[in-house]
């Protein structure tokens, strides 16, 4: 499980040495939990301190797909957004390994927002990079065919994980690609024999 070094230089920019562990209420998941849901109203924002958190949305047949991860030291912006304007949550998070989130209520965000102007400069970074990440999810939804979408999500998911063989079910894959089981399950028999993957029983080794 990767450990926050991000924390400790986002909470050096507040003055008096300030700790955010000291501002909310930190929790620990395992690999699935749900960390925050949709539709139900934002009271505090998740900061990923330890492990990773995968960021999904789903749609009215509840296919989900994955829009972007996060990692320690990062927040989920489009909780951020649903926080501060007192709406629900419009996206997903779940554990994607064992993690650990610090979650600060909304009202400390407020304050942070009135009283620590760097924390606005962290805001600002985050939201640029789930921005662009989220450019590359449409990218790759509009352009790209569904071969390509999958290895890049089996290179993302490698990297953020920081391992070459991933535990999914082809069930896992096409429900978070938004596609059906007998595609991916296809693609991957196809990468395979191009020299590109190794795949075991619930495994996918990256070559």
């Amino acid at each position: 499980m990767k450990t926050s070094t991000d924390l400790s230089s986002l909470t050096s920019a507040l003055e008096e040495n300030m700790d955010l562990r000291d501002l909310g209420i930190t929790k620990h998941f395992k690999s699935g939990d749900t960390i925050v849901s949709e539709d139900v109203p934002v009271r505090s924002i998740p900061i990923v301190t330890a492990g990773s958190v995968k960021v999904m949305q789903s749609d009215d047949t509840y296919k989900e797909m994955v829009l972007y991860y996060l990692q320690p030291g990062e927040t989920c912006i489009m909780s951020f957004l649903a926080g501060l304007y007192h709406d629900t949550s419009k996206v997903k998070a779940v554990a994607e390994e064992e993690s650990e989130v610090l979650f600060i209520p909304i009202d400390k965000i407020h304050e942070l927002i009135r009283e620590h102007p760097e924390w606005l400069n962290y805001i600002f970074q985050i939201y640029h990079k789930r921005f662009e990440e989220l450019l590359e999810v449409v990218d790759a939804v509009a352009f790209k065919k569904m071969d390509e979408r999958l290895l890049q999500f089996l290179q993302k998911r490698s990297e953020v994980i920081e391992t070459d063989t991933l535990t999914m079910t082809h069930d896992q894959l096409a429900q978070e690609l938004g596609t059906a089981r007998e595609v991916i399950s296809r693609l991957l028999k196809k990468m395979e024999a191009e020299g590109l993957v190794e795949l075991g029983r619930n495994k996918i080794t990256l070559v």
